[in-house]
């Protein structure tokens, strides 16, 4: 049972802040998105310099990091006459602090979360066993 010390800690404990998002310079417009592997983000504190991969086929069963699942499932999609492998997201970040990675796989700024998943269409997508088009 907690005394009344112990909640007013709790109380006055500082919240902790909300990870700031760098800006990528991928053209969102290229980019083909995955399936979705869950509609929040994935905080995690990131090491500088270290070199990740992002998961964005959303098979992974290291979220929100590449386990190699998209070699496996081999699935290609088509876009107009062209066929295109979902592959990993590689990056680094210059700062060792926490970041939100994007799990809903519909960021524009990858591999961090951009708010997408509030978006109403993005809201509606289910997880399935595909690509969400």
């Amino acid at each position: 049972m907690c005394d009344y010390e112990d909640v007013k800690d709790l109380l006055t404990q500082k919240k902790r802040k909300h990870p700031e998002t760098p800006k990528t310079n991928i053209d969102p417009t290229e980019i083909i998105k995955g399936k979705m592997w869950d509609k929040k983000p994935f905080r995690v504190e990131l090491k500088a310099d270290k070199r990740y991969s992002w998961c964005a086929c959303g098979y992974s069963k290291n979220q929100p990091f590449c386990d190699g699942s998209h070699r496996a499932l081999s699935y290609q999609l088509a876009v107009g006459n062209k066929k295109i492998h979902i592959k990993p997201h590689r990056f680094k970040v210059e700062e060792t602090k926490e970041y939100w990675l994007c799990n809903c796989k519909q960021t524009d700024n990858r591999p961090f979360c951009d708010g997408s998943h509030k978006k109403p269409e993005v809201a509606a997508i289910t997880r399935g066993p595909g690509p969400n088009f």
